[in-house]
């Protein structure tokens, strides 16, 4: 999906990073399958692909597009 000017084209692509507030060590290993399917659940019902994931030990990350 590339958008395009006259003499301009681009593809948008978004990294996004969830942390607690207090950064805590360790939070996301425990609920690492239910975020993946809520965060999986809501990009398919808004149209966005999820490029890359990863959880880490204090934060999640992922970048995603919209294919829309």
């Amino acid at each position: 999906n590339v958008n395009s000017l006259a003499h301009t084209k681009w593809e948008c692509k978004y990294h996004i990073v969830f942390c607690t507030k207090n950064i805590e060590e360790g939070i996301y290993k425990d609920i690492k399958a239910d975020v993946g399917q809520i965060l999986g659940s809501l990009c398919r019902r808004k149209g966005i692909e999820i490029i890359e994931a990863e959880c880490c030990p204090d934060h999640i990350t992922y970048a995603s597009k919209n294919t829309t």
